[in-house]
C-alpha cells in the first residue's frame, strides 16, 4: 500500500509570552512557534536568543537595553497563551501588548 505525504500543517502552534524586569516592572510581550517542542521549552529557547543578541549585537531595542542595563537574571520569563494559527497568534500578540502595556516592546 503506498502512502501519500501529509500536507504541511499551515496551522501551528504559537505561544505568546511575556517578559518582565523585576527592577523596573516592565513588560515585553513576544511571539514564538512551538516547533515541536512543549510552550515552556520553546519560550526558554527564544529568551536565550534575546539574551544573546543584548549582550553580543549592537541593538538599541528597548528589552536590548534593558537586558544589558540589568542583566538577564533580572528578568521573569513566563508563557501567556497558546494560539493556532501564525495571523491569529499575531494578532493575539498586537491585543495582549495593549492590553499590558508593555513598554519594552519598542525599538
Amino acid at each position: 500500500m503506498q502512502q501519500t505525504k501529509r500536507k504541511p500543517r499551515s496551522d501551528r502552534m504559537h505561544v505568546i509570552y511575556q517578559v518582565t524586569c523585576t527592577v523596573t516592572n516592565e513588560r515585553y510581550i513576544g511571539l514564538t512557534v512551538c516547533a515541536g517542542n512543549t510552550p515552556k521549552k520553546a519560550v526558554e529557547g527564544r529568551w536565550k536568543r534575546h539574551v544573546t543578541r543584548a549582550l553580543r549585537h549592537d541593538k538599541g531595542w528597548k528589552l536590548c537595553e534593558a537586558i544589558r542595563t540589568h542583566g538577564p537574571e533580572a528578568f521573569l520569563v513566563e508563557v501567556l497563551e497558546k494560539v493556532r494559527g501564525k495571523a491569529q497568534a499575531h494578532t493575539r500578540e498586537r491585543e495582549v501588548t495593549k492590553e499590558v502595556g508593555a513598554t519594552l516592546n519598542t525599538a
